[in-house]
């Protein structure tokens, strides 16, 4: 790999884990655990567009792993690893079929794969299938931070697209 393209990619997951230590900071006045933006996920859909695909996964992993250390809750690390990989599996299968033009689509199917892997490693990891009950709350909530962390990263595909 160019230093200059891991230089990029260095950078890229700097603003991530930036972005995911501020946003933690963003108190939530929702009662169901698990539902916030994800505005690191902005970089994720924006990387998935534009590296190969285990560029893009590294990524998200030294994000989701620096993430949990300096956040201070190792115990969400198998959750964001759960639904992380899950959503960029997605994303990457999606980007076949979903042009860049429209990637924030993707965005969204992300974050409802994102949700759908941490209703998943919840009910493995607490036994119990009462878990299911927040799953509509988090795929509507998904739906949503899908759209706007998606359009986010089209603004951001689109200007540098455009050279500005």
């Amino acid at each position: 790999m160019k230093a200059k393209r891991l230089a990029e990619l260095g950078l890229l997951t700097a603003a991530a884990l930036i972005i995911f230590i501020i946003e933690s900071f963003i108190p939530y006045p929702f009662p169901v655990p698990g539902i916030k933006l994800g505005l690191a996920n902005i970089i994720t859909v924006y990387a998935v567009y534009r590296y190969r695909a285990y560029e893009a996964a590294a990524v998200l992993l030294v994000r989701i792993l620096l993430g949990a250390i300096f956040g201070g809750n190792l115990y969400a690390l198998v959750y964001s690893l759960a639904g992380g990989f899950l959503c960029i599996a997605g994303m990457l299968l999606l980007k076949k079929v979903i042009d860049e033009k429209h990637l924030w689509l993707a965005s969204i199917f992300g974050a409802v794969l994102h949700n759908t892997g941490q209703i998943i490693a919840a009910v493995i990891l607490l036994g119990t299938p009462a878990i299911l009950a927040y799953y509509p709350f988090l795929i509507v909530s998904g739906c949503l931070s899908g759209a706007f962390t998606g359009l986010c990263a089209q603004i951001v595909v689109n200007r540098v697209n455009s050279g500005q």
